[in-house]
């Protein structure tokens, strides 16, 4: 049962993923709004004359296709970790291994972009701890989502 229970965990990471990147491409300006306005620093009192701040489309490009991308990346890796999981379960542990393996960095990934990219770069870079607009949307919604991935993936890592 803990190996049907990892399996489904993981897939759910993975629908986790999917679901938001195709938000993100279907609201392809929403996501571009909300990169440009955390660089732009715009939602802070005195955010857009502080040094940090920036309206290049050069890195809010960047920033949205990172978002996209690592969520496409976890999604995939995930998806196909959590459907080998499922498969190998208990006739082939050293599959199920190599399935867990790749699944796990399929979270990992996951946590990179919303650790690194919502906390390090938006909350810490560009001060967005400060924003009263984006903080609950934007910053509790990413630990959030951080929280959860990483408590199954380290349940996903224990030991059966």
């Amino acid at each position: 049962m803990i190996h049907k229970a990892k399996a489904i965990l993981i897939i759910t990471v993975s629908l986790w993923g999917l679901i938001g990147a195709v938000q993100n491409v279907i609201d392809w300006n929403g996501t571009i709004g909300a990169v440009g306005a955390v660089a732009s620093m715009s939602t802070i009192q005195g955010g857009k004359e502080s040094w940090q701040a920036t309206d290049s489309t050069i890195v809010i490009l960047v920033g949205a296709f990172f978002i996209v991308a690592s969520k496409l990346v976890s999604a995939s890796l995930c998806a196909i970790g959590g459907f080998k999981m499922w498969q190998a379960q208990q006739s082939d542990i050293k599959a199920y291994k190599q399935a867990k393996e790749l699944a796990l960095t399929g979270c990992a990934i996951a946590i990179f972009m919303l650790f690194g990219g919502f906390i390090v770069i938006a909350e810490s870079w560009f001060e967005l701890w400060r924003s009263q607009t984006m903080l609950g949307p934007v910053l509790q919604s990413a630990f959030r989502y951080a929280g959860m991935i990483t408590l199954i993936a380290i349940f996903v890592s224990s030991k059966e």
